[in-house]
């Protein structure tokens, strides 16, 4: 969440800002998700729902749409934004991982939530992408560059 704050300083005004303070607050409710394992509350308790996933999914569609296809790994930089916006998304993975830790550890996590976690870190590669003009601007890893033969 804090993240997609310092990515916004760079957004204002921009398309991708509202998208990035719809996210800011659906964090939270994913926060009070995770913090509340399904159980005998769960009638009570804030969830992610799969409504939320699939929008995601619309909106990678949606993004992506304007992007060229990649033909090499898009290391994290190029404009302000889309260097936070891939921290972002490094940290969301991290969030993804640790939480599927926990549900592999036995305990109860909600579905939907794991997946929001994943489809909101390709959300957030694609977000890069657009703030890096369209892609145009990606830093692309050239492999084996800085070799000696």
């Amino acid at each position: 969440n804090a993240c997609l704050g310092l990515a916004r300083l760079h957004t204002a005004g921009a398309a991708l800002d509202p998208l990035l303070a719809r996210l800011q607050n659906e964090l939270f409710d994913l926060g009070a998700d995770l913090a509340t394992p399904p159980g005998p509350a769960e009638d009570r308790a804030l969830r992610i729902l799969d409504s939320q996933v699939a929008r995601l999914e619309a909106e990678i569609d949606a993004l992506n749409e304007g992007l060229g296809e990649l033909t090499s790994f898009v290391l994290p930089g190029g404009s302000p934004a889309a260097a936070h916006l891939h921290l972002a998304r490094t940290v969301a993975r991290r969030a993804e991982r640790r939480a599927v830790a926990l549900a592999g550890s036995g305990q109860p996590v909600s579905g939907p939530a794991l997946r929001y976690l994943n489809r909101l870190s390709d959300l957030l590669f694609v977000a890069a992408r657009v703030a890096n003009d369209q892609g145009r601007a990606d830093v692309l890893w050239k492999a084996g560059a800085t070799r000696e033969t």
